[in-house]
This record gives structure tokens, C-alpha cells and sequence, in this order.
């Protein structure tokens, strides 16, 4: 983005500023006004003369002899400045022509409006706070390489504004999800990061170890678990937005390290917790874009409720013209994946088969919120079975533009049930199924105590996020996604 020979005339700049009594890195800096409150107060701080105090980085500077207009940055927005020669203490003009576009600046002066309208600071006096030794991409021009915006994301919230503002607005959608929680007594809690048993999830953890204790740790894959412990322990309405960690691959819908939003409500089931998504989702659209009607990658999606909710069998066959049932077997699976030509890995077992399948010919299909429910037991070893059809489970997933935004369930309560799907997990753990749950002793024991008819619910933020900003990648809406080292 630069030469040696650009970082070397920096340098050579602030040793000169020094000489002149400037220093390039200042400790404080006392503003009055952000930029956007001048521009959007213009006349009434020009009518009553009054001197405005505003800081920030600039981004262009154009120099015209013994005066120069330059364009100023601030977390709030733009500003333009106003430089003349012998309006400025003595000296000043001379510490101005070694400014460089990237720095960062504070400026003291009277507003004004140009005769091309451009809101105006005239620059009484200005102090140099931090000094900018890389020089900006383009010149301003907005920085488009993908590899080096995900890798420097500091340049590219300076050189992309749209970006900064896609960051705010996930920022207000963590909080509007917040406040709607809150409005309705869900307490906010915090669960542990680093867990000795992963659980939770189907999901590959990362591992840690603990040189004090001398015994390994796993980074959580959810926080489900321990979140359940919580409502044993008498916490009806509990939420908490944080991060997980599955060691999986990197794609547009997957992050290693990602945010989820997981609710419990006692007494209450997967029906309830259909209603409390579509309520949460729609209530989100509605804040962040005045409308439930939207469009992401030139589709439009309609959030207005109430939304499509099918069986995991029917959508299978109406929606991916397969159909089974659930006495299918392996065999049976594998002659399907092989009429409709899906290559299908045959030693995955029985749940990997029929979830990509699942995913391969329906999934990719559900582009309007769509709840999926009943999933069969298979692949849902910590949802409650129905009473009456107990190979399947009280279990949805929300689809939204063809990807899962949520997964819920009436969780199970029965300690003796749940150590059966425990003990099968294992079996398919021994088998090579990384993924599988490993048999947490320390929760069947906090559901001997007695865990009350519960519903949950998880949301993936970062795929909410996708949607209501319009971004293609999951890289787009994560600060720092996981990159490999730079060569």
C-alpha cells in the first residue's frame, strides 16, 4: 500500500514538526462539537458567531498557496476545514504543510458556508494529535481488496464508510435484541467459555489446556448446557449473547468463532418459542429498516408474520421431492443420494446422511422464513420427543434465504432419557463421529434435580446480521474474521 520510500518521508516529517514545536502524538484533546453537530447546526453556531472545538482524521487536503481546504473525518461524520496563512498564529501555516491525508487533527474556528454551500470551518488554530506514518489506500478512493479489508479491518473502516455504518447497525441490532429481552424479563447471563466437557451442539471443539490444573479445556461449541444448569437452579427467563467456537471449516456462512443468541423460558415449549422467534426477528427488520419487507442479494423477503411452518418430513417431500419416512434406512438414504446423483460419503452414519440431504435438497429451497419442525431423534439428542411419535422430536429450525438463522426445542427433562442419547452420542463418537456429544455426568446430575418444562431457542447474530445488511459473507460482519497468518 505503500513505499519505503513514503514511510521514510513520514518520519523525516515528524522530526520536523518536532523542530517546530509540534508534538505528533498528543495526549488529550478537548472538542465541543462532533462533525456532524456542525454541519447539521451550521447557521444557528454562524449567526451567533460562536467558536466551534471538533477533532478528527483527514482525508483530503487541497493546498492553494497561503490558504488550503482540507475534508475532516469524525466518528459522527464530515466537516470541511478552512486554512489561511495569516489568519493563523505565527508558525501554525508552516506545521499545516507537513500534514499528511491520514492524520488526525483538532481545529478551533467559526462556522461558514461556502458559496458552493459546502459547510465550513475557518480555522483559527489547530493541533496536530496523532501523526499518520501509512499512507491511505487510493487516496481515499476506498480501499477494494477483499483480502486486505478482512485483514486490516482498521483501514477498512477508515477508507469505507458504508463499512463503519454495517458495523453500527449490528451494534443496534445486539441492542435492540437486548432490549426486547429485557422488555419481556429475560435475565441476562453469563456462562463459561472454557468448558471440560464440550456439549451442547454436534459440533468439533477446539482444544486448550490449563497448565495450573494440568488438564485440558475446550473452548465452548454452546452454551447450552450450562445455561439449562442455570434453570435447574431456578432461573425461569435467561439469554445470553456471546460467543462460540467450532473447529469446522471456513465458508460464507461460517466463522470458527461466531455469536449466538441462546434463550430458555420455563413452562414453556417449542410452540412458544416459534412465536417469541417470529416476534424477536420481525420486531428486528422492523427497527433496522422501518419496514418487514426487505431485500438481500436481490431477493426479497417478506418478515411479516405470520411465516410458513412444515414438517421436517413434508418439507423433505413436497419441497425436496424425497420421500421418507422415518423407518428409512442407510441402504435406502444412500439409493437416493445416488438417483438424484448427490455424492454421499457411505461411512457417515445414518443422522450426517440424512441432515445433508436434508440440507442439500430442501434446505437450498426455503428462501421466505420458513419453520421446519419435527425433526426426527436421530439428529436431535437434547430435544423432548412427542408422547405419541417418539422417533421424533419437538424441534424447528428457522430458514431464511436458504441458510439456518435459529434452532429450538422443548428440551428434554428426563435424566434417563437424556443419558440414553448421551450413551448413543458415545457409541457414534467411537465410531469416528468427531462431532458427536460426549456424556456429560455433571448434567444428568443437574437434571436429576429437576429441570422444569423448558423451551429454547438459539439465534445465530451473525447470519441475522447477514440478512438485514444485505452482506453476501459472513466475513463481512464479523470485525476480525479467522484469516491464515500473512506470508
Amino acid at each position: 500500500m505503500e513505499t519505503d520510500d513514503l514511510k521514510t518521508q513520514r518520519y523525516e516529517k515528524i522530526e520536523r514538526l518536532k523542530e517546530l514545536g509540534a508534538q505528533p502524538y498528543a495526549r488529550i484533546y478537548d472538542r465541543t462539537h462532533e462533525c456532524s453537530d456542525i454541519v447539521e447546526n451550521w447557521e444557528k453556531l454562524a449567526k451567533n458567531e460562536e467558536s466551534v472545538s471538533a477533532a478528527g482524521r483527514l482525508i483530503t487536503i487541497r493546498n492553494m498557496g497561503k490558504a488550503s481546504f482540507a475534508d475532516m473525518v469524525d466518528g459522527s461524520g464530515r466537516v470541511q476545514v478552512y486554512f489561511k496563512k495569516n489568519k493563523l498564529p505565527e508558525g501554525k501555516y508552516d506545521i499545516f504543510k507537513l500534514l499528511d491525508i491520514g492524520d488526525i487533527i483538532g481545529v478551533k474556528g467559526q462556522v461558514f458556508k461556502t458559496r458552493t454551500g459546502e459547510i465550513t470551518i475557518f480555522v483559527e488554530d489547530f493541533s496536530l494529535l496523532t501523526k499518520s506514518l501509512r499512507e491511505l489506500p487510493e487516496k481515499f478512493h476506498g480501499l477494494r481488496d477483499v483480502e486486505i479489508r478482512y485483514r486490516q479491518r482498521y483501514v477498512d473502516l477508515i477508507a469505507n464508510r458504508e463499512v463503519k455504518k454495517l458495523f453500527e447497525t449490528r451494534m443496534k441490532i445486539i441492542r435492540h435484541i437486548r432490549n426486547f429481552l429485557a422488555d419481556r424479563d429475560f435475565l441476562e447471563v453469563e456462562t463459561p467459555m472454557m468448558q471440560s466437557k464440550p456439549g451442547g451442539a454436534a459440533a468439533r471443539p477446539f482444544t486448550t489446556h490449563h497448565n495450573a490444573l494440568d488438564m485440558d479445556l475446550y473452548m465452548r461449541v454452546a452454551p447450552e448446557l450450562y445455561l439449562k444448569r442455570l434453570a435447574v437452579g431456578g432461573f425461569e427467563r435467561i439469554f445470553e449473547i456471546n460467543r462460540n467456537f467450532r473447529n469446522e471449516g471456513v465458508s460464507t456462512k461460517h466463522n470458527p468463532e461466531f455469536t449466538m443468541l441462546e434463550l430458555y423460558q420455563a413452562y414453556a415449549d417449542y410452540n412458544d418459542m416459534m412465536d417469541i422467534t417470529e416476534a424477536l426477528v420481525a420486531d428486528t427488520v422492523q427497527a433496522v429498516h422501518g419496514t418487514l419487507k426487505i431485500t438481500y442479494q436481490d431477493q426479497e423477503l417478506d418478515f411479516t408474520p405470520p411465516w410458513t411452518r412444515i414438517k421436517w418430513f413434508d418439507a423433505f417431500r413436497e419441497i425436496g421431492g424425497v420421500d421418507i419416512s422415518v423407518s428409512v434406512t442407510k441402504d435406502e438414504l444412500l439409493g437416493i443420494c445416488e438417483e438424484k446423483n448427490i455424492s454421499m460419503d457411505t461411512s457417515l452414519n445414518m443422522g450426517q446422511i440424512i441432515d445433508k440431504l436434508f440440507g442439500l435438497t430442501v434446505e437450498e429451497k426455503l428462501v421466505q422464513p420458513t419453520f421446519v419442525y419435527d425433526y426426527p431423534t436421530e439428529i436431535s439428542p437434547l430435544a423432548r420427543q412427542h408422547d405419541d411419535a417418539p422417533e421424533l422430536t419437538e424441534r424447528f429450525e428457522l430458514f431464511v434465504s436458504a441458510f439456518e438463522v435459529a434452532n429450538a426445542f422443548t428440551e428434554l427433562t428426563d435424566p434417563t432419557e437424556q443419558m440414553r442419547r448421551f450413551e448413543h452420542q458415545q457409541e457414534l463418537r467411537d465410531a469416528g463421529d468427531e462431532e458427536a456429544h460426549e456424556i456429560d455426568h455433571d448434567f444428568i446430575r443437574a437434571l436429576q434435580y429437576g429441570l422444569p418444562p423448558t423451551g429454547g431457542l438459539g439465534i445465530g447474530i451473525d447470519r441475522l446480521v447477514m440478512l438485514l445488511t444485505d452482506s453476501p459473507t459472513i466475513r463481512d460482519v464479523i470485525f476480525f474474521p479467522l484469516l491464515r497468518p500473512e506470508k
